[in-house]
């Protein structure tokens, strides 16, 4: 039966710690050809620079190979139906890693295809980054239950992921958002269903001094994704004390870790300051991004035996 990865909520806590542990072992001790002879199929609608590149190099790193499909070429639901481009894929490929605007059409893909199919980001979620990011704090903290993560900022895709992955690792979540634009009801029960039993913590505020308080990671991520330029004025009115600076930052533990999944707006969300200082472990999430990508792919396109 082929497996898909479309939500952190296709995981259960040992699937996501054994992720976690095989990444990092994949980290240590180099490349292995895991996939010889196995293709992957990159779908992308919206542009890339870690993404393409790191699921690019972790397919060639185990042995196999990948093939980037631009927008221009494959015009998802728009050139032809997104059952038909699943179906062509399945008899091409052994996998599809789907960056998409709409999570309804990676679901689509996932229904049409007969093999495996990866979120690399759509509007819902993005779990590759939640699994790279929990790789960078077990690095940094020597571990996860119990961690305190402070996410000040928009409830978006890379929230959802990592308030799910929070309530599954038995992580304190909190997440400072304006009104309007926090996390939705129905992640945020469910993770907190999650969290009943792992004996974590999920809460929402429109403080962003109380998130952060005490925090052994702070986290945030664009005001305007992709998609919502159109909203960018408003959007940088509506978060302006929302910004992850040194003031704020000094509410946090003392050794506490800054994350941004990148790319950022150097002065919008974060100041250079916090970006580029000591806390700092944004370009270690984007490394870890490879050796996630890795362990995820091994799993998927590895039978068991």
């Amino acid at each position: 039966m082929k497996k898909d990865l479309l939500s952190v909520a296709d995981l259960d806590r040992a699937q996501a710690e054994e992720l976690i542990e095989q990444a990092l072992v994949m980290k240590q001790g180099g490349m292995r050809c895991l996939l010889p002879w196995r293709s992957v199929a990159l779908l992308f609608e919206k542009p890339s620079l870690r993404t393409r590149v790191s699921f690019d190099v972790a397919v060639a790193q185990l042995g196999g190979h990948c093939l980037y499909l631009s927008p221009q070429e494959v015009g998802l639901g728009q050139r032809e139906p997104v059952s038909d481009v699943a179906r062509v894929l399945s008899r091409y490929v052994d996998c599809i890693v789907a960056r998409v605007f709409s999570h309804d059409t990676l679901v689509a893909l996932a229904q049409s295809a007969t093999i495996s199919v990866i979120n690399a980001l759509s509007d819902l979620e993005h779990p590759c980054q939640a699994l790279a990011d929990f790789l960078t704090i077990r690095e940094r903290k020597g571990g996860l239950a119990g961690v305190r993560l402070a996410y000040v900022g928009d409830g978006n895709n890379v929230a959802r992921s990592l308030a799910l992955l929070s309530a599954m690792m038995g992580v304190n979540f909190t997440i400072a958002s304006p009104r309007g634009y926090e996390l939705d009801a129905a992640t945020a029960s469910i993770a907190r269903r999650m969290a009943a039993a792992t004996a974590s913590r999920i809460v929402l505020t429109e403080d962003p001094v109380e998130a952060v308080e005490a925090a052994d990671v702070v986290y945030t991520d664009t005001w305007t994704s992709m998609g919502q330029e159109a909203e960018s004025a408003i959007r940088r009115e509506a978060f302006a004390r929302f910004q992850v600076n040194s003031a704020l930052m000094a509410h946090a533990h003392q050794d506490a870790l800054f994350m941004h999944c990148l790319p950022a707006h150097h002065g919008e969300e974060v100041t250079s300051d916090v970006l580029n200082g000591e806390s700092s472990v944004v370009f270690d999430q984007a490394e870890n991004r490879l050796h996630v990508q890795k362990a995820i792919l091994a799993q998927i396109l590895i039978p068991a035996d």
